[in-house]
C-alpha cells in the first residue's frame, strides 16, 4: 500500500495552493501527495473562461506551481487518479484502479461536477460545459470553426463565456431562466447596464426562458426553447451550475449536505480529515451562516489554510467572501454577501464603467461591488465588512465626497 502522511484528495487550486503553502511552511519531503483525478498539474480556473479559452494563455502560464516544483520538493502527483470509497478507520483511499493509498491526515477537495442537460438531443456534439482544463481547449477548438453560438446560463461562467465568444466574432445567444442578468447578486441597475453592454456588443439575450431541446444531426443546429422559438446555432455552452463532488464519500461516514459538512475549522465529521473549495460546506463566522462558496478565492484560502492547519495552526476559519470577473473590456471586484440588505447604494454613475455598489443591513456593509474605481473603495470593502462598519447611506451616495465621510 502507498502512503503519505497528508494527502490531498483533488488537484486543483486548492492543491495547487496548498502544496505551495505547505512548501513554504517546512514540509519534508515525501510527506505530501495529491491524488487527482484530473490528467494535468494543479492550474487556475478563472482563465478558463477567460483568458485561456480566448487564446491569450498557454497551459505553462496557468499551472499554479511549475510542472519541477513538486518533484523538487518530494510532493507525490497521482494524475487521472480516480477514488472510489473512502475508508476512514484504516484510513485509507481505495483506489478505483486497485489497490489503495493512506494516509494520516486527508484533504477533501475534490471540487464539483457541472450540472447537465436532461433533455433531448443532450448527447448532441458540440455541446459543451465548461469545468476542466480539457473543457476549456475543447470549446476553444469548436469556436475556431462556428459563426453563431447559444450559452445556456446568465451566471459568471455563461457571461465570461458569452463574452469571449463574441470578440471572436461569434454571434451569441443568452438564454436566461430568469427576467434580467445575475439577479440573485446584481441590482436591478447594474443588470441593465451589463445588459446594454453586452447588446452593444451583438449579445442576444432571451429572458424568462427554459431551454426543452436540442436538434441537429450529429451536433447541435438549433435550440428550442419552452415557447416553441428555434435558435440557429452550431456550439452551445451551458453554464447551469454545479454539484459538490461527494460521491466517493458514500458510506463514509463523513457528513455530506450540499457538499462536505466542515465546522469553522474546515475539519469534517470525522477525525484527521479536512474539506476545501468548492466541495466544502464550512459555518462562516463572519455571517454566522453555512455556505458552499464556487469561486477561486475560497478555494485559495482555503487550501492555504488547511495548510496551515496541517502544520499546526488552531485559528479558525474566517475570510470575506470574494470574487472577480472579467468581461470584454471590463473588471470588476464583489465582496460579502448580500441575502438580507435593507438598502443598495449606487455610487456614481452607472452609465459608466466605473461605479460601484454598497449593501448595506441596517446601515452596516455587508456586501460591495467595484469596477475601476479608486484604491480607497477597494480597500475599504473587505475592511468595512469584517468590522460590521456602519456608514450613512446618503454621504456613501455621494462619490464628490472622500469615502471615509461616510462612517457614522
Amino acid at each position: 500500500m502507498s502512503e503519505s502522511g497528508f494527502v490531498i484528495l483533488g488537484g486543483g487550486m486548492v492543491a495547487g495552493y496548498a502544496a505551495k503553502q505547505l512548501v513554504e511552511l517546512g514540509l519534508k519531503r515525501g510527506q505530501l501527495a495529491i491524488l487527482s483525478a484530473d490528467t494535468s498539474l494543479p492550474y487556475e480556473r478563472p482563465p478558463l473562461s477567460k483568458g485561456f479559452l480566448a487564446g491569450k494563455d498557454t497551459e505553462d502560464a496557468i499551472r499554479i506551481n511549475p510542472e519541477d516544483f513538486y518533484r523538487e520538493h518530494g510532493i507525490e502527483t497521482k494524475l487521472g487518479c480516480e477514488v472510489s470509497t473512502l475508508d476512514p478507520k484504516r484510513k485509507r483511499l481505495v483506489l478505483k484502479s486497485g489497490g489503495d493509498f493512506g494516509f494520516d491526515k486527508l484533504i477533501v477537495a475534490t471540487g464539483a461536477h457541472p450540472r447537465t442537460l436532461t433533455i433531448p438531443g443532450a448527447n448532441l456534439g458540440n455541446l459543451h460545459y465548461l469545468r476542466s482544463l480539457a473543457d476549456s481547449k475543447s470549446i476553444r477548438r469548436s469556436a475556431e470553426h462556428v459563426k453563431r453560438a447559444v450559452v445556456i446560463g446568465g451566471g459568471f461562467i455563461g457571461m465570461e463565456v458569452a463574452a469571449v465568444l463574441a470578440q471572436k466574432g461569434i454571434a451569441v445567444t443568452m438564454v436566461l431562466s430568469e427576467d434580467r442578468i445575475l439577479k440573485r447578486l446584481f441590482s436591478p441597475q447594474m443588470s441593465a447596464f451589463f445588459e446594454a453592454y453586452y447588446a452593444a456588443r451583438d449579445v442576444r439575450f432571451l429572458k424568462s426562458s427554459t431551454v426543452t431541446e436540442l436538434r441537429g444531426t450529429g451536433v447541435v443546429s438549433f435550440t428550442v426553447l419552452a415557447d416553441g422559438q428555434s435558435v440557429p446555432c452550431e456550439i452551445v455552452i451551458a453554464g447551469i451550475g454545479v454539484r459538490p463532488a461527494t460521491e466517493m464519500l458514500a458510506d463514509s461516514g463523513v457528513q455530506v449536505a450540499d457538499g462536505v459538512t466542515v465546522n469553522e475549522y474546515l475539519k469534517t465529521s470525522l477525525p484527521d480529515i479536512y474539506a476545501a473549495g468548492d466541495v466544502a460546506n464550512y459555518q462562516d463566522l463572519l455571517f454566522g451562516k453555512r455556505r458552499r462558496v464556487e469561486h477561486w478565492d475560497n478555494a485559495v484560502s482555503q487550501g492555504q489554510y488547511c495548510a496551515r492547519a496541517l502544520m499546526g495552526d488552531q485559528s479558525p476559519f474566517k475570510h470575506v467572501p470574494y470574487f472577480f470577473s472579467d468581461v470584454f473590456d471590463l473588471s470588476y471586484e464583489y465582496w460579502g454577501d448580500s441575502s438580507g440588505a435593507d438598502q443598495i447604494v449606487h455610487r456614481d454613475d452607472l452609465g459608466s464603467k466605473s461605479f460601484s455598489v454598497w449593501w448595506l443591513r441596517q446601515t452596516r456593509v455587508v456586501a460591495v461591488f467595484t469596477m475601476n474605481r479608486p484604491d480607497e473603495e477597494r480597500e475599504a470593502a473587505p475592511q468595512w465588512i469584517e468590522a460590521k462598519q456602519t456608514v450613512s447611506g446618503a454621504k456613501l451616495k455621494d462619490a464628490s465626497r472622500p469615502i471615509s465621510e461616510a462612517l457614522v
